[in-house]
């Protein structure tokens, strides 16, 4: 499906405020200005927008300790994300979730999670949710190659499967669960656990935006077709470590300046679409320079915002129904 202008700008917008937010918080957190782990999404940009420019307010995702980017591509706004990395009370969450749980139910993020394998079950609930009021709404579930070895995920694609839930499950794989590398510990493959619990699924390509868009395309229109849940198994790399501080020595030297030089999904994108005379490099350019700003008055904000009070503490403990 040929996308126009607007949303081949929209899409790139999304990409460099990610890759924009994710350069930030690594050089912030490096300054010692940023409390508790953070763990960073460069390099991933397309996957999650990719995903995300197919589903609408109807829709939820469920993110990994890995959420920032999915965040920003589900339309959590970035200003109340830096507040909640730099635990300030104007966060997202009044500053009290940090990186690990930055939640926004109101855009449809159910939250980043601490726990591997965690999002899977809460994306049936919402897929059951959806089904069983009639909204047409699907939910997704993104989670990473070491996620996918969890006895949750495959509860999660059987119990989908069994009551034919719009759930989509999206394994981004970026070859490492923490320092394991997933081509030693995962067996089979993705799309062969799919096939085991009779769930269409599909391989591709990381860094390729309309790849990745495309598959979605075709998950969502059969999940809120109600065609039932799908897989979609992303290849792709991230540039920082597992966490901020990691020294990653389990990887080769010069892996990840390699990974920027040939694997960038902001360069393949800005190429693709600047040969193919659909924009300009001079629009891409603007966006650039327009997103910069964002991410440096996201920060002044952050910095110049309260702590979150003492009397907070306790509170947004337990939800009252």
């Amino acid at each position: 499906m040929q996308l126009n202008r607007d949303e081949l700008l929209a899409a790139y917008r999304m990409m460099r405020t990610i890759r924009a937010f994710e350069d930030r918080v690594h050089a912030e957190f490096s300054a010692g200005g940023i409390p508790g782990f953070v763990h960073l999404y460069a390099g991933e940009e397309a996957s999650a927008v990719g995903i995300c420019m197919n589903l609408d307010g109807r829709d939820k995702i469920a993110s990994t300790h890995r959420g920032h980017g999915h965040c920003i591509a589900k339309g959590v706004a970035v200003d109340g994300m830096m507040a909640e990395i730099f635990g300030r009370a104007t966060g997202t969450c009044g500053g009290k979730g940090g990186s690990m749980h930055i939640a926004d139910l109101e855009r449809g993020m159910m939250g980043a999670n601490g726990i591997v394998g965690g999002g899977p079950p809460l994306i049936c609930g919402a897929a059951l949710t959806a089904k069983t009021l009639k909204t047409g709404g699907v939910a997704v579930a993104f989670l990473g190659d070491g996620a996918s070895n969890q006895g949750t995920t495959m509860e999660s694609y059987n119990l989908a499967k069994a009551w034919n839930l719009p759930a989509i499950f999206v394994v981004e794989d970026n070859g490492y669960a923490e320092s394991t590398s997933s081509s030693w510990s995962v067996s089979g493959s993705q799309l062969g656990r799919a096939a085991g619990f009779g769930i269409p699924a599909v391989q591709v390509d990381g860094i390729d935006f309309f790849a990745i868009h495309e598959a979605a395309r075709e998950a969502v229109d059969r999940a809120r077709g109600g065609g039932g849940p799908s897989l979609i198994h992303v290849k792709l790399n991230r540039y920082h470590g597992h966490f901020e501080g990691d020294a990653q020595t389990y990887r080769a030297p010069g892996e990840t300046d390699r990974l920027r030089r040939e694997r960038d999904p902001l360069a393949l994108f800005r190429q693709r679409v600047t040969e193919a005379g659909l924009l300009e490099g001079g629009q891409l350019d603007a966006i650039d320079g327009a997103v910069a700003g964002e991410i440096d008055g996201a920060v002044a904000q952050a910095k110049a915002a309260p702590m979150p009070p003492a009397a907070q503490l306790l509170t947004d403990v337990y939800v009252s129904y």
